[in-house]
Parts: C-alpha cells; structure tokens; sequence
C-alpha cells in the first residue's frame, strides 16, 4: 500500500517539533463507518489463569491487533475502529478486570500495575508473537507499562490520548460536577442518592458530553449501545469499586516518582509509537502530547482537531487510516 506524509501541528505553544508531527496516512479502502453498528460477538477467554472477557474482530493478516478500553469503558469502545482495521489484521478487544463483562478475581488491586501485569500474562499465554496494541486513555498508560516491561509483545503501539500524568483539578474534567460534593459530610448523603438515581440514558449522555468534542454526531444506534452499557454495569456488583479503585490506582501512578513513574516508562518503550490526540479533549489537556511523542524515542505524534478524548469512536476512519499508515510502514522499514 502507499502512503502519504501528513503534517499537523499543536500550535506554536506546544513547541511540538515537525519530524514528531510527519505521520503516514494509509491510502489503502477503509470500510464506510456504520452508525447502526452493534458491537462484535463476546466470548471469555482464559489464558495463563486469567479470564477475560473479550470482544473479536475478524480479520487478515499475519499480526493480531489488541484493543484496551479506558477507564470506565469497555471493548465496545474499539467497534468501529476494529471494523475498519479488519482488513489487515484480527482484533480482540479485551475488557479489563471490573470493567465490561469480566469479573475481577476476589482480591484484586486494580492498580495501574496490576492491570498492566494481568494484560501481559494473559497476552503471553495466548502465544500470538508480538502484536498490535491499542490503547485509549487510562489503556494507554496500562499499554504504555505493557510495553516498557515486555517489548518481546508489541510489535507497534497506537496510544489515542493516554492517561499519562495530568493534575489538574478542574471541575469539567468530571462527567457530573455534583461529584465533589458527594464526598462532603453534611451535604454528601443527599448529593450520592440524586447521583444514583441517574437513569442509564442520562448517565450515557453524561459521558457523551464529556469525551466528544461534537456528541451530536453520535447516532442514536450508538447512544443505544451506550445505554445498554449503563443498564447492564447497574447490576454488576463489582463496576461501582472497579471505577473508584482504578481512579484511585490512576492517580496513584501520577504521584508516582522515580524508576517506577510513568513518564520513566514512556522512555522506557521500543516500539514503533503513534501518539494520537484530540485538540478538543477535556479529560486530558492536548498540552501533554507533545511531551509524550518527544519521550518515546520511535514516536509520531497526530493531533486531530475538532475531536475529543475518545479519536477512535469520533473520527474511527482517519484513525484507521493513520494506525494502518504505522503498520505499512513498520513493514516497509520507514517508520
């Protein structure tokens, strides 16, 4: 396949460097992006005595692509980016423990670490060489720990705004800005019965507003899937801890310092990396993105404008072609 040099630049403030910015975008037929449709078929998988629930995508090619969902997501969060890339590459889009469908194992941390060890031990059980591993948001900082401690694994990794530390205390960085005051002694009580008793469709919609810059793209087949999350996640005794102790565990892997931090481990990856942002993102500050390409020594860096936290469900067709840019290129020895 050809490919076609893209240059797009963060702005004079990011001090983002042009080579950082060069990234190939794939020529090669992307399938139209199908707004009614529904998640791929689930299955649990278990390997190296971990079980997983996952989501498989059908595809060529010799190198499978894994797929990790951020924090409070799922595998359902990679649909339409799997279905375009099904064409050069089977797909499995896991959910993490606590997360989707897979129940977490009696005693488990949800740091950041531990879902960075759990991925990888389940990743070499299976035995399929190194791969494609995707991440988005909190899984790009566990696919960023995957690939520093295990660069026999990875073949390319594709990190579509990932969670690396980002401090800032500001409120619309919180799906409900109620939240704060859930935690307050006299009016908490009250604050924590409004909050639980959001309907699945506001909670959806809540999220929605929080991770796309244009939620009014979202067809209403995807708000439905989104939903449907909801619904089922309000009957999962382990969702509510899994989110709060991953939030936790994230936070904790920002404060972290010294050999173990993760701006250590992003210097640490040999991949070939495709660093992937949204100008739009309110989660995490775009102002981080430069930083992040310029640490990984064999990085890229894509901004996409008019885009929020989640590129792969607001802008499935130029990820695609930009991840499989990456792939053709790894293969052709020009990244």
């Amino acid at each position: 396949m050809h490919t076609g040099p893209m240059t797009l630049a963060t702005g004079s403030r990011s001090g983002t460097r042009a080579p950082l910015t060069r990234v190939p975008l794939s020529t090669a037929e992307i399938p139209a992006v199908d707004p009614a449709r529904q998640p791929w078929p689930g299955e649990v998988i278990e390997s190296a005595g971990v079980r997983l629930h996952v989501r498989r995508t059908p595809g060529e090619g010799p190198v499978t692509a894994v797929y990790v969902h951020g924090l409070g997501g799922s595998a359902t969060n990679w649909t339409d980016l799997a279905a375009g890339l099904a064409g050069r590459a089977p797909g499995i889009a896991v959910d993490l423990p606590g997360f989707g469908r897979t129940e977490p194992p009696e005693g488990y941390t949800y740091a950041l670490d531990a879902h960075a060890d759990v991925l990888a031990t389940w990743l070499r059980g299976l035995d399929l060489g190194p791969v494609h591993l995707l991440g988005n948001s909190m899984g790009g900082a566990i696919a960023v720990l995957l690939a520093a401690r295990n660069p026999d694994l990875v073949r390319t990794l594709t990190l579509v705004s990932p969670a690396v530390p980002d401090l800032r205390p500001l409120v619309s960085r919180i799906s409900d800005r109620r939240i704060p005051l859930a935690f307050l002694p006299v009016v908490g009580p009250r604050v924590r019965r409004s909050l639980a008793m959001l309907t699945p469709h506001e909670r959806a919609l809540q999220m929605l507003n929080l991770c796309y810059a244009d939620p009014a793209s979202v067809s209403p087949d995807q708000l439905a899937v989104a939903t449907a999350e909801y619904a089922e996640r309000a009957g999962q005794r382990w969702a509510g801890p899994a989110l709060a102790l991953s939030t936790v565990g994230l936070i904790r892997a920002w404060f972290t310092t010294g050999v173990r931090s993760l701006w250590r481990a992003v210097r640490q990856v040999q991949a070939p990396t495709l660093v992937i942002w949204g100008s739009d993102d309110r989660l995490m500050t775009v102002r981080k993105a430069p930083r992040t390409a310029r640490l990984i020594p064999r990085a890229r860096l894509l901004v996409l404008p008019r885009t929020g936290h989640v590129a792969q469900m607001e802008r499935p067709t130029t990820v695609a072609r930009a991840v499989l840019g990456l792939w053709e290129a790894v293969d052709d020895d020009r990244w």
